[in-house]
C-alpha cells in the first residue's frame, strides 16, 4: 500500500463524511439562525425555543435524506471492499 493510496482513501472517507453530515448540520444551522433572529426580535430567551425546532428539523432532514445517505455509504463501502485486494498487494 503506497502513501498515495492511503491519502486517496483518507480523502474519500473525509469527503463522504462531509457529504453525509451536511444535510443535518445545515438544517440545524438554518433553524438555529432563524430562531435566534426571532429571539432577538422578541426578547424571548427560552432554551427550549431553540432546542425543539432544531431537533424536529434535524429529524425531518434525516427522514428526507436518510435513504440517500444509506445508498452513499453502501456504495462507498462496496467500492472500498472491491479495491481491497489491489490495495493489499
Amino acid at each position: 500500500m503506497t502513501d498515495t493510496a492511503i491519502v486517496h482513501l483518507g480523502l474519500q472517507a473525509m469527503l463522504i463524511a462531509f457529504k453525509l453530515a451536511a444535510p443535518t448540520l445545515l438544517t440545524a444551522l438554518l433553524i438555529g439562525f432563524g430562531v435566534s433572529l426571532f429571539q432577538s426580535a422578541t426578547q424571548i430567551q427560552e432554551v427550549t425555543l431553540s432546542f425543539v425546532p432544531k431537533a424536529i428539523g434535524v429529524g425531518v432532514a434525516l427522514l428526507v435524506t436518510g435513504s440517500w445517505m444509506m445508498h452513499s455509504m453502501i456504495t462507498f463501502t462496496q467500492q472500498l471492499f472491491a479495491q481491497l485486494p489491489a490495495l493489499l498487494s
